[in-house]
């Protein structure tokens, strides 16, 4: 059997309809070089009437981990993948048509490419949360702060694979919940890749920001990225900004007398500090 152009590694716990949705984006690709490994950290079944529908659609490989951590199944997923290039979306993303088929061109035009990644989308338009650059170009230690999210991570599997896959004491399950995406990215810039990243390549993903679901996580995706930055920003001049800039926020909200401004700013500034100080950022 020829191997795919692409695996899509989809790490899952506690949806189903939104799994659904993800499947359909891809179907619309309409690409049949692909393989899409769902690593299911449910309990229970509730994905099997959502897989069978795309028995004849998509080549779906369905895998169970009792463990509910989100970079363990990404890795179980990128043990097993077969396409050239993989990638990593999430069970509530979409990707827009054409898709792949841009990926698979800046591939192509640059074979010494290991790393092309994109922003997030959001569903009502426009970029998704987050701090996007907005030039295409190459990703380096100090710009990649702005250019990488998980769900928009394309690599070449045997540079993903030689870099151990994500670091599983980040990422969501986790007391450094975010930021694996950016670990990544840099070690790969580190070992010599090429990464690359293209601010029209959209992956719309739902839109979070200042909500209390983000104000629950900011804590935990905080000192993700403190940990992060600790590791791969070259200097004072990368990190200080993103200390300074939550407390502005923080400021802000509290002048305009915004509760829940003011404690995921709080949250946010608190979680980067620990993530920052922490024994894993020096390790």
């Amino acid at each position: 059997m020829a191997e795919p152009r692409f695996s899509l590694i989809v790490a899952t716990r506690g949806r189903d309809a939104d799994v659904g949705v993800l499947l359909d984006s891809l179907c619309a690709q309409g690409r049949g070089d692909l393989e899409v490994i769902v690593v299911d950290q449910n309990t229970d079944d509730r994905l099997s009437p959502i897989l069978a529908r795309f028995v004849d659609r998509l080549p779906v490989v369905h895998r169970q981990s009792a463990r509910a951590h989100a970079n363990h199944a990404r890795n179980l997923g990128l043990a097993e993948a077969r396409g050239a290039i993989v990638a990593f979306p999430d069970d509530d993303c979409i990707l827009p048509p054409g898709v792949l088929d841009r990926v698979d061109a800046a591939f192509a035009a640059d074979p010494a490419l290991a790393v092309l990644t994109g922003p997030a989308a959001s569903p009502a338009g426009g970029l998704g949360s987050g701090r996007w650059r907005t030039e295409d170009g190459p990703i380096t230690l100090a710009n990649l702060w702005t250019s990488v999210i998980e769900f928009n991570l394309f690599l070449k599997r045997d540079v993903a694979r030689a870099l151990g896959g994500f670091d599983e004491r980040m990422g969501p399950g986790t007391a450094w919940g975010s930021a694996e995406g950016n670990d990544l990215v840099a070690r790969a810039i580190r070992a010599g890749h090429r990464a690359r990243y293209d601010p029209a390549l959209r992956i719309v993903h739902p839109d979070k920001r200042l909500t209390p679901v983000a104000v629950e996580r900011a804590r935990l995706y905080g000192a993700g990225l403190g940990v992060a930055l600790r590791r791969h920003a070259p200097g004072i001049g990368v990190w200080l900004p993103f200390f300074i800039r939550p407390l502005g926020g923080l400021v802000l909200a509290a002048l305009k007398r915004d509760h829940l401004q003011v404690a995921y700013y709080l949250a946010t500034f608190r979680g980067r500090l620990a993530g920052f100080l922490a024994r894993e950022a020096r390790s």
